[in-house]
């Protein structure tokens, strides 16, 4: 049967290259906010932003209920950056008879500081459609990041050298 798989980890952890290797390994489809987000708006979407995303998750949400009923597996590729949005996508599967996993992306200090300044590069160089990351944008999202506890989290990969 089909399942769910939620990829947890702040910004620039390398989630997005992590769910394609998913989707290589399981056939799994790819789910992502950010690339719905960017080929919709663009890289500024403003203030709305943030409405924006939370929109394009609940969408892709019930899209996921789709694929899963047709025998596709999913990856959900946006983060789940708090305690309540993991608790809430583990009870949205969970509720409906959809087996899901929670996997949670720990990268050390470095490891993070390094694929930042690497998505930025790509990103100024325009080898990469992806969302620049300042120190602002950085600080905001690490402010927001809850890292997750044991219990939350089914695959904990534990990324510490490049």
């Amino acid at each position: 049967m089909a399942k769910a798989i939620l990829i947890c980890g702040k910004i620039c952890s390398g989630k997005s290259t992590y769910a394609r290797r998913l989707r290589q390994e399981t056939g799994a489809a790819v789910l992502s906010v950010d690339e719905i987000m960017i080929a919709l708006f663009g890289l500024y979407a403003g203030e709305k932003h943030d409405e924006y995303a939370a929109r394009t998750e609940a969408y892709l949400l019930g899209k996921s209920l789709e694929l899963v009923a047709a025998g596709i597996g999913v990856v959900l590729d946006w983060g789940f950056w708090g305690r309540a949005s993991r608790a809430e996508a583990k009870a949205f599967f969970t509720s409906r008879g959809v087996a899901c996993e929670m996997h949670y992306l720990d990268v050390s200090e470095a490891v993070w500081r390094m694929r930042l300044e690497e998505r930025n590069r790509r990103v100024k160089a325009g080898e990469a459609s992806a969302y620049l990351v300042d120190e602002n944008l950085a600080r905001k999202a690490g402010s927001l990041f809850e890292t997750p506890d044991e219990n939350e989290i089914d695959v904990w990969i534990h990324v510490r050298t490049p």
